[in-house]
């Protein structure tokens, strides 16, 4: 039986396959003496002809990096900004909120400069070649940051009872301003919750002593 429309090297493919196995076996079909073992491979997953990649590079040599490709795509645009503003950014100074074709560069590049020990040689060098460099302040707080032990949901609970129980009773009211922040030593609930269960005690204390909680207009 004869189909048309097939190329011929997928018709020696399959004939391969049928007689000595998948075709990444293949070295000579026997069709002619034709090679179909290399066009076969370059059609298996993530396989990719030299040629193919060599024409990638030429056009981006991080076509395909190793670090994620979120990373590449905003350093794209930190670099296309770069580029229409002919070299004249100073990344030190540049704002957190800026929107660049969806990018929030500002927030992106104080990140990168934050981070650099963890950036590999690759990131470092792209980044250093539009001006973009580590800032030890940054990089000494995000080290600082990450030194210190994760805080629970019971533990973060107990401290929010503790700034309100302590604004409750400095102001006499639990009207608590949106922007205000109450300062407080850090408080650990402990096990079963102790500390969360003392400060739900004191707010009971205080709403026993006349305090009424009223809703916010």
């Amino acid at each position: 039986m004869r189909v048309s429309g097939i190329p011929k090297i997928l018709i020696t493919v399959i004939a391969w396959r049928r007689r000595r196995g998948p075709p990444s076996a293949a070295t000579r079909s026997g069709r002619g003496s034709r090679s179909c073992a290399p066009r076969a491979s370059s059609q298996l997953p993530g396989a990719l002809v030299p040629e193919r990649r060599r024409a990638l590079e030429e056009i981006d040599l991080f076509w395909c990096p190793a670090w994620p490709i979120t990373w590449q795509r905003a350093y794209t645009t930190a670099r296309q900004w770069w580029l229409e503003s002919d070299g004249l950014v100073d990344w030190t100074t540049l704002p957190q909120d800026p929107v660049y074709e969806g990018e929030q560069l500002g927030r992106w590049v104080k990140a990168q400069r934050a981070a650099w020990p963890d950036l590999a040689e690759d990131q470092q060098d792209l980044l250093a070649a539009i001006g973009i460099g580590a800032d030890a302040k940054l990089v000494a707080a995000k080290a600082a940051a990450e030194a210190k032990p994760a805080v629970s949901r019971a533990d973060r609970f107990a401290q929010g009872l503790a700034a309100l129980a302590q604004f409750v009773e400095r102001e006499r009211h639990p009207r608590v301003p949106r922007p205000h922040k109450e300062p407080v030593e850090a408080v650990e609930a402990g096990d079963g919750g102790e500390g969360a269960k003392y400060w739900l005690q004191v707010l009971t204390e205080i709403k026993n002593r006349g305090v009424e909680a009223r809703p916010r207009s």
